[in-house]
């Protein structure tokens, strides 16, 4: 079975890619740089440009679910011309997927599965998300997502089935937030961003990728939240990095008006409260690995790794 990816060499696509192939899958993936192209038995890329709605059609050829996880990177400045790369990136990689497939000729029904965000969750201390929620946050961050899925829902108007997988902190050591907050706990520079009270709902990143895999072979559709089953608060995760790294945490909390001040709007990523709930994949029969925070961060980050490193830090980095 060929599964087609885009962002197959991002921090999600690259776990992705190396889950299936382990699997048996035989892997096509789009890349913007031909440079990147390859072609194996198993593994075989594609030039796209979403930017100017170009895409090698031969991508197709063989393949029956592509999943989605095209998108620049959210954590950067958001400047008007970054929000605009931000939203495009996103948009336009399913407009162009879209488009190819409508034009074909063969009424081969395809399966997409997307990666999307619990950004579009409303901010919030109290609240306690499930997929039934139909409230949108009223950011730039909820814009986006909102947007974003729209962008998949039409896919069923070409008798595609959609399932989406919103998105929460992933957990990796290989990219992502998580290495940036731990470079800056084994700098004896970790605190909890504003009150550190804002829930983070996380995912190992061997989750997620056995979560895009669960649901590719089970054969679901619909919307399920891609984060573990126990949600901490930002405080809790920096104290439970510090044990695992074995570093004390001398500092007091990074003031939001510090975070608003050098990050500008941005600073909402850090600050923003998401408590979300994993209930609706659980039920149908997809069991994590990692179910608590401290076991990921172990997992991570072993006792026997060497955690003295020191590197440049800068706050800038946290995101």
């Amino acid at each position: 079975m060929k599964v087609l990816i885009t962002g197959a060499t991002g921090l999600v696509g690259s776990a992705l890619t190396s889950l299936l192939l382990k699997e048996g899958y035989s892997v096509h993936y789009l890349t913007t740089s031909k440079e990147k192209i390859k072609k194996t038995e198993d593994y075989t890329g594609f030039y796209w440009d979403p930017s100017k709605n170009i895409i090698d059609d031969n991508c197709f050829q063989g393949v029956s679910t592509i999943i989605n996880l095209a998108g620049a990177t959210i954590a950067q400045r958001w400047s008007s011309r970054n929000k605009e790369l931000i939203l495009n990136s996103r948009t336009k990689s399913l407009q162009t997927i879209y488009s190819a497939i409508s034009k074909m000729t063969d009424n081969r029904k395809f399966k997409l599965i997307s990666s999307s965000a619990i950004g579009i969750y409303p901010d919030s201390l109290a609240n306690y998300y499930t997929e039934q929620t139909t409230e949108i946050d009223h950011s730039f961050l909820g814009e986006v997502v909102e947007a974003w899925e729209l962008e998949m829902e039409k896919f069923k108007q070409l008798s595609c089935e959609v399932a989406i997988i919103r998105t929460g902190l992933v957990c990796s050591a290989k990219g992502g937030a998580l290495p940036k907050l731990t470079t800056a706990v084994k700098n004896y520079m970790g605190a909890p961003f504003g009150s550190g009270s804002q829930w983070q709902s996380w995912i190992h990143i061997e989750d997620l990728a056995a979560m895009f895999l669960f649901l590719m072979e089970k054969d679901l559709i619909g919307v399920y939240n891609g984060v573990a089953p126990n949600p901490v608060t930002n405080k809790k995760m920096v104290n439970e990095l510090a044990k695992v790294l074995n570093r004390p945490l001398i500092l007091p909390n990074v003031p939001e008006f510090s975070l608003k001040l050098l990050l500008g709007e941005m600073s909402y990523l850090l600050l923003a409260s998401q408590r979300v709930s994993c209930s609706k994949i659980q039920k149908k029969g997809f069991h994590f690995k990692y179910k608590n925070i401290c076991k990921a961060l172990e997992s991570l980050y072993p006792t026997n790794t060497k955690t003295d490193s020191k590197q440049h830090l800068d706050i800038k980095e946290f995101v």
